[in-house]
């Protein structure tokens, strides 16, 4: 059989096609079998390779439209001959997968349910489809109906299908579920079943479940070996994940670029510049250096380990960049302290036409603090506009932050309103928002509607809350959320939270407390504990304690000015002048150096920076006369200086 209609509905196709169509269709169409030299005849096989490639590709139209044609030639369906059922199958089982592949449930739904005969293929393209598009109750649901049918058996690529649909945590259960099916009907030594079952596990948080499928494999490939060094390295365990790389490379199996990059990406975490350079190494001798995913996770890993100056190299020396790389730039230059480079590399970017993405965008707001140009940040808030990137969680939440952290509360509020969805960083981001802006109660209020909207809080959450009710001074309250975060939510604080508790305590003047909660920290307190105690300490002018604080501070950051300044704060404030004296000396003595303060103003979208009796700047004589006159006007109003701390107006016997 010709039929003319197959080669019409191509032809007609082509002239309206958006992407290539790819060259076994256009083989076929040449292949024109009306064409006076062909002999080309298409047949039940053919029909289902065009189905697939439509499917492959995403011509739905054309694959409606073959649909089409095969029910008005019914013998393509015409399973009353034994000898053709086998090419029937495939025929429907083609049409379902290409509507599955383009996205199409219902039509996939009304192909399956109107089949007359079916087979796993069949019901694995069901569920792969259901899955793949989302749908990820239904797809369990058709799964159960598999395994309960009876007449149907399902085979390893059901489970390999289902097992990759167990991504989140919540799908832990149902992996170990799948575990169990394994098992039971002898799948056990399937290395495609083990390797799936290693991914899952990794990804719903079950490492230890994912070791040891791992490890209870009599068969490795290099596909095992990558997923469960890519998973301990996702989940953390960089150490183990580098062990077993190493193990790797002393066996059989060779690693491959994927497990090249789980190995860096553990290198990245660890902070191991030492086997960060040696897999360097190993992957320069295999020549796959210069694919781009094993440059930027190499830019990655030398710019979390602080040696920026090779992220750089292989940035400039790359044959190709791409959003990924451009991105990883952008981050490394801001983690390393470079936050102005960065801003001018993503303005550079901009203006030489570079596609930028929301992730490029999102990196480059991370970078704004509080002496960043807010004029400049909203310029890129035009730029997110321009391209549409409104939607995005991650530019929104980055959005919240600029605006937050260049002083602009009611901006952050925006943002924040006109959000059309909020994930639990969103939530974090304004919380920590209100916090930073001495908001305390609306941060605590807005906490409540975060549990009513349903958002799980994270270590992040309580971090924001226990920071706003220091600043209100709501010390229960926030006992309450430290004892919560374990208790509710199974999070375990970190040293941060325990310094936000002692803030919290020392704020309210509670130092004694303070004290007594330090001394029962299941872990040894850290710098930031004792930095906030002796922060407490100069806020209420209490040397003995502040003594106790600086000394500890002392034995684990001694090349720290902190507990020097800090101690010599204290002192003044209580007249204490010889022991702040001895404070100062015993400083210069160890060769710590105060890092200069500075204060900044923006000023027409320019920013003007000032240290203490600045005269670098060339309208510095102007501004001290204003100041000068301000000074006099506020004298004149009743202020009263505090001469404590501003020490440079004193002489040595304590006269103006």
């Amino acid at each position: 059989m010709k039929p003319k209609w197959f080669f019409q509905k191509l032809n007609s196709f082509l002239p309206h096609c958006t992407s290539p169509v790819s060259s076994p269709l256009k083989t076929l169409i040449l292949q024109n079998p009306y064409s006076e030299t062909s002999k080309f005849a298409i047949n039940q096989v053919d029909i289902s390779f065009l189905l697939s490639l439509c499917g492959r590709e995403g011509y739905l139209h054309l694959g409606s439209s073959l649909h089409a044609s095969i029910i008005k030639n019914f013998g393509f369906l015409d399973g009353n001959n034994r000898d053709n059922l086998r090419n029937v199958i495939v025929v429907w089982n083609s049409l379902l997968s290409m509507y599955s592949r383009c996205g199409e449930l219902r039509d996939a739904t009304k192909v399956f349910d109107h089949m007359p005969m079916k087979d796993t293929i069949s019901w694995n393209s069901r569920i792969s489809g259901l899955l793949g598009n989302g749908d990820i109750e239904m797809g369990f649901r058709v799964f159960k109906q598999l395994y309960e049918s009876g007449i149907y058996q399902f085979d390893q690529a059901t489970l390999t299908t289902v097992l990759t649909a167990c991504d989140k945590p919540e799908f832990c259960y149902v992996s170990k579920m799948i575990h169990t099916l394994v098992f039971l009907y002898g799948y056990e030594r399937e290395i495609t079943v083990g390797n799936a079952l290693i991914t899952s596990y990794f990804r719903c948080g079950c490492c230890s479940s994912g070791r040891r499928v791992f490890d209870e494999m009599s068969e490795k490939n290099v596909v095992t070996w990558t997923a469960v060094i890519s998973g301990l390295s996702q989940g953390q365990f960089y150490e183990e994940s580098l062990k077993l790389f190493g193990k790797m490379r002393d066996g059989p199996v060779d690693p491959n670029s994927l497990t090249y990059l789980s190995s860096l990406m553990a290198c990245s975490g660890l902070q191991a510049i030492r086997e960060g350079r040696q897999i360097h190494g190993l992957v320069w001798k295999l020549g796959v250096h210069l694919d781009l995913c094993i440059e930027s996770a190499l830019m990655d890993m030398y710019s979390k380990c602080g040696s920026l100056e090779d992220a750089w190299k292989i940035f400039e020396s790359a044959e190709e960049v791409d959003e990924v790389s451009m991105t990883v730039i952008l981050v490394g230059l801001a983690q390393n302290g470079f936050e102005e480079e960065s801003i001018q590399v993503f303005v550079k970017m901009v203006k030489n036409g570079v596609v930028i993405d929301p992730n490029m965008i999102s990196a480059i707001l991370g970078v704004f603090g509080i002496d960043t140009s807010l004029a400049l940040g909203k310029q890129i808030h035009s730029l997110i506009i321009k391209k549409s990137f409104g939607s995005n969680y991650f530019v929104n939440n980055g959005l919240i932050n600029m605006y937050s952290k260049c002083g602009d509360l009611d901006d952050s509020i925006k943002i924040f309103c006109w959000m059309p969805q909020r994930n639990s960083v969103s939530w974090n981001s304004m919380i920590a928002a209100f916090a930073r802006h001495g908001n305390g109660s609306r941060a605590l209020q807005l906490y409540e509607e975060m549990r009513l909207e349903g958002v799980w809080p994270t270590d992040v959450t309580f971090l924001s809350l226990l920071h706003a009710c220091a600043h209100v001074g709501l010390v229960e309250k926030g006992m309450g959320f430290l004892e919560s975060m374990a208790k509710d939510y199974g999070i375990g604080p970190r040293m941060e939270h325990y310094a936000c508790v002692v803030d919290m305590m020392g704020r309210a003047g509670l130092l004694n407390e303070a004290k007594k909660f330090i001394e029962r920290l299941p872990e040894k307190p850290g710098i930031l504990v004792w930095q906030a105690l002796l922060g407490a300490c100069s806020i209420h002018g209490n040397s003995e304690m502040g003594k106790y604080a600086a000394n500890q501070l002392f034995l684990q950051a001694p090349e720290s000015p902190a507990p020097y300044i800090l101690l010599a704060n204290i002192y003044s404030s209580e007249g204490k002048w010889k022991e702040r004296a001895r404070t100062i000396k015993k400083m210069k003595d160890m060769g710590v150096t105060k890092e200069t303060g500075i204060s900044w103003i923006e000023i027409e979208k320019q920013i003007h920076s000032f240290v203490v009796e600045d005269r670098m700047h060339p309208h510095a004589e102007i501004i001290y006369g204003v100041l000068g006159e301000l000074f006099k006007l506020m004298m004149d109003e009743g202020y009263v200086p505090d001469k404590r701390f501003i020490l440079y107006y004193l002489d040595q016997h304590g006269k103006e």
